[in-house]
């Protein structure tokens, strides 16, 4: 098989998602697709009430970031296990940290205890993702992934719509535990409905005897030992939050960046740190997108409620419409991204949402409340620009029997991105508080902070293919 040839089925599979054989998998994905988007907005929605009940701002951005540094691991964790073991086993790991997360969170008598339950869902909902772009890599041809990219992206509709509402619902009705508590019944469906599409898929493609070799045993340990020194660096630049020496916090940070920066190099194909054209710079532009998108989201709910004294229903629909126009979006890229090309729409996409942070900052230092919904409407239609022309770029040059590997490096820097967007929002928000300063003052910055991303972004995607390769875009329309 040639460097440049991917899987079979791109060619001999009939050109329809829903086809028999394939509709099962899409749907599988799509509800564990949703069930991470139900836990992600209700989790934000609520987060000011669990503040109140166990603690103050000082942990407040570690209940994310928690979350996001075990899903580094958990993304690469998956992908090793999906090259070696199949889609189904890596699966039924991730849904068992997730339910175990959920218990804890649910069960927090305090905001440590409410961090550790983030880090073993954060585990578990890493493995999804992972898990999803190597069965889309496997099972699903490639002029079909753009529209593939756009069906999960209506996973978060639901959520995005209901979500918000539902956990302020439960929140008020019961309490905020039984929000993380609810959604232990729709992980049952999620495993029940997802785990044979998978299963059939491991029989029908099973897995390279390549990647059983001494050799590629060596690669995998090597690969998780990478993982183990990118998360203890990661880590120590979001420890930095908590300390109140500078020289500490320099030293920290230095560490953090030079070990974090080693194990990247190692982790991700060659040349994506310094975004080099093509593959590499999608894979690094990733990590900038969500960055961007979640330092600025997770902090939402906290800018209307205690920075501009707004009610909790309005950071709750400024989620939901996010999550609608992420979804808008997702599907105009779909019909695009053929004819416009990924750098086009990817631009497009950092610019809205360097736009939405924009009025985000305006709102956030004192224009109307109301302000925020329109403000992360743009955010959420330029994401859903953005996102799938990358995860579409990078697994149009994915090797047969590689689907794991690199979709795991994918998943590495979107994780990555998020971790440190809302690692370093916290550590503004907590160093505000240290400060005395005012919530909407702290979260100003947040938000500057996003929008300068999204530009950096904008001008990362010149690195990007101009147009999708020819197999990419076969069939594509």
């Amino acid at each position: 098989m040639t460097p440049n040839e991917t899987s079979p089925q791109v060619e001999t599979t009939r050109e329809s998602l829903w086809s028999v054989g394939r509709r099962e998998l899409v749907i599988g994905i799509v509800l564990t697709i949703t069930l991470v988007a139900f836990e992600a907005m209700s989790v934000a929605t609520v987060m000011p009430e669990v503040k109140e009940d166990l603690g103050g701002l000082a942990l407040y951005g570690w209940v994310f970031a928690g979350f996001s540094l075990a899903s580094l691991a958990g993304v690469v964790v998956a992908g090793l296990l999906v090259d070696r073991k199949g889609l189904a086993f890596p699966y039924v790991v991730g849904l068992g940290m997730f339910s175990g997360g959920l218990v804890v969170g649910g069960a927090a008598t305090s905001m440590e205890m409410l961090v550790v339950g983030r880090v073993l869902q954060g585990f578990g909902a890493g493995a999804v993702p992972a898990m999803s772009y190597a069965a889309i890599a496997r099972g699903v041809p490639a002029s079909l992934r753009p529209k593939m990219f756009a069906v999960m992206s209506t996973a978060w509709v639901v959520p995005g719509l209901v979500g918000p509402v539902a956990a302020l619902a439960i929140e008020h009705a019961l309490s905020w535990r039984a929000v993380f508590l609810a959604l232990l019944p729709v992980v049952a469906i999620a495993l029940v409905v997802t785990l044979p599409a998978l299963r059939r898929l491991d029989r029908d493609l099973p897995v390279s005897r390549v990647n059983r070799t001494p050799e590629k045993r060596l690669r995998d340990r090597a690969r998780l030992g990478q993982i183990g020194l990118l998360v203890l660096a990661v880590g120590a630049i979001l420890y930095a939050s908590s300390v109140s020496l500078w020289a500490v916090v320099a030293a920290l940070s230095i560490f953090g960046l030079g070990v974090g920066g080693y194990a990247l190099r190692n982790l991700l194909p060659a040349g994506s740190l310094r975004f080099k054209a093509g593959v590499p710079a999608a894979i690094s532009i990733r990590a900038l997108l969500t960055f961007a998108f979640f330092a600025a989201d997770a902090y939402i709910p906290l800018a209307v409620v205690d920075g501009r004294g707004g009610e909790p229903w309005m950071g709750g629909l400024a989620l939901t419409a996010s999550a609608l126009l992420w979804s808008t979006g997702s599907w105009q890229q779909a019909r695009l991204v053929g004819s416009v090309g990924p750098r086009k729409l990817c631009q497009y996409g950092f610019s809205a949402m360097a736009v939405g942070a924009a009025t985000l900052v305006a709102m956030a230092a004192g224009g109307p409340v109301w302000l925020v919904v329109a403000a992360w409407a743009i955010g959420g239609y330029g994401i859903g620009l953005a996102y799938a022309p990358i995860s579409v770029t990078v697994l149009g040059e994915t090797k047969a029997g590689e689907e794991g590997e690199l979709s795991s490096s994918l998943q590495l820097t979107d994780g990555l991105g998020i971790t440190l967007g809302t690692g370093l929002g916290g550590w503004i928000v907590a160093f505000g508080d240290s400060q005395n300063w005012q919530v909407s003052s702290s979260v100003t910055l947040v938000f500057l902070m996003a929008g300068s991303a999204a530009i950096a972004g904008a001008v990362a995607s010149g690195r990007l293919p101009a147009q999708l390769s020819s197999g990419a875009q076969l069939g594509n329309s």
